[in-house]
């Protein structure tokens, strides 16, 4: 199949060699899990434990509020000590439970059900909404949702999304090239649960092993297409990996739905497999742990709620002190202020970057009017007048430039000469303005 190429894009340096030959190994369990109850995009769940109250792994400690939202699981067996306002990867204090982990590893219900593909769609869609799958890509916006598109819009393709074009990171790579066979299993609950015949994975061509593994893994499966697509950030962006598929375009402001295509991650579609066939809720997801800051990158399966310090800790700890230490990828991911962070269901990684690589706010100058910015941009916006506009506080002229069509890639912040935060200026104005 020729894919459809998109306008834009850059080719970053993409630092993969450093964790892309690691296995995938499993955590040291952390003697306690600080786990946030706001992990998705949507309503945040309330507690239903309570301090001194015994827990066993994937026990729900987290009810959802509302349609957009997804119900929280312990991810260890032990103790709760605590029940309150705790740090996030965003700076912000957030309703947590603070659970001890007595090692013990006790399960609550997990059962194996081989006969999962002649469920019914709604039995699926049950389980995995129970689960509490969310999208693993970084947005964790909450499956069930997507998976509940409206009947005017009727979805007639899925789409896995292997392309992992961020730089640095591998935990998709891995679980592609160790896992293949369930991340295809849960293409197929997808496409049962929508009611669709066309299903594709999406990989970057410069991950021809994982390329390989997934072809060999789809086998005998006519309606399931893998296909190598040009290394190009951002590919792994929906509208980008929809337009290179289909040849469809998603139009501005609206959802991939729109198109009649629903896109997912391949760690969601090994969620959605777990959730489906063992009952296994979201308590653990693969973080890549890298950078030239750290002295034994690896891909690691981590439980949610363990803290970042603890991951840096397993990889052989930090190089130096004058470092910047990035939740997610260089391009889409964002600098935190402490290592007493919680992994969440939407933590694709951890990077590492030493000094030099790090430019300083005070360090950019005025928009010299070059537009490179305009010329790379995917979406094919302004991305220098939306960054002036925020910077001079006016948020509605931002928003006239189509603000809220960015999707915050970066890739107009990477070419800028002056260095300026585009996306963090754009951030800025979001926040400021009702879509």
């Amino acid at each position: 199949m020729e894919s459809s190429k998109f306008k834009g894009g850059i080719h970053p340096p993409d630092k993969k060699e450093l964790s892309a030959h690691a296995p995938i190994v499993e955590a040291k369990p952390p003697v306690r899990v600080v786990i946030p109850l706001t992990q998705h995009l949507g309503a945040p769940c309330k507690p239903v434990v309570t301090i001194d109250q015994g827990v066993k792994k994937g026990e729900l400690i987290g009810e959802p509020t509302g349609f957009v939202s997804a119900p929280v699981h312990s991810s260890v067996s032990g103790k709760v000590i605590a029940v309150g306002e705790f740090l996030n990867a965003m700076g912000r204090m957030v309703s947590s439970v603070v659970i001890e982990n007595d090692g013990k590893e006790e399960w609550t219900i997990l059962k194996d059900h081989p006969d999962y593909i002649n469920l019914s769609p709604d039995e699926m869609k049950e389980k995995i909404k129970n689960a509490g799958v969310v999208g693993m890509g970084g947005a964790a916006f909450p499956t069930v949702v997507k998976l509940s598109p409206p009947k005017e819009k009727p979805i007639d393709t899925v789409i896995l999304n292997g392309a992992e074009c961020e730089p640095y990171l591998t935990g998709d790579y891995r679980l592609m090239i160790e896992r293949p066979k369930e991340v295809i299993e849960g293409l197929k609950i997808l496409m049962k649960v929508l009611g669709v015949s066309n299903g594709f994975v999406g990989i970057e061509d410069n991950k021809p092993e994982a390329v390989r593994t997934m072809k060999e893994a789809a086998e005998g499966q006519n309606n399931i297409t893998v296909c190598a697509l040009p290394a190009k950030y951002p590919q792994g962006a929906e509208k980008m990996l929809i337009k290179a598929l289909t040849g469809r375009e998603v139009p501005p402001r609206a959802l991939p739905m729109d198109v009649k295509v629903v896109v997912q991650n391949v760690g969601t579609a090994l969620a959605i497999y777990e959730a489906v066939r063992y009952g296994k809720p979201l308590i653990e997801r693969v973080v890549t742990v890298t950078g030239e800051g750290i002295y034994e990158p690896k891909n690691l399966l981590v439980k949610i709620g363990t803290l970042i310090s603890h991951l840096i800790e397993e990889c052989g700890g930090l190089k130096d002190d004058q470092l910047k230490i990035i939740s997610g990828g260089p391009m889409m991911g964002f600098a935190i202020s402490s290592l007493d962070i919680p992994v969440t269901k939407g933590t694709s990684g951890v990077v590492v970057m030493p000094e030099g690589e790090i430019v300083h706010a005070e360090d950019f100058g005025p928009c010299i009017r070059c537009g490179r910015c305009m010329d790379i941009c995917p979406m094919g916006l302004m991305p220098s007048m939306l960054s002036i506009y925020a910077e001079k506080g006016f948020y509605e002229g931002a928003k006239e430039y189509n603000l809220f069509d960015c999707f915050e890639c970066g890739s107009c912040a990477f070419v800028c000469p002056s260095k300026r935060p585009i996306v963090q200026l754009v951030r800025l104005a979001k926040s400021q303005v009702k879509p």
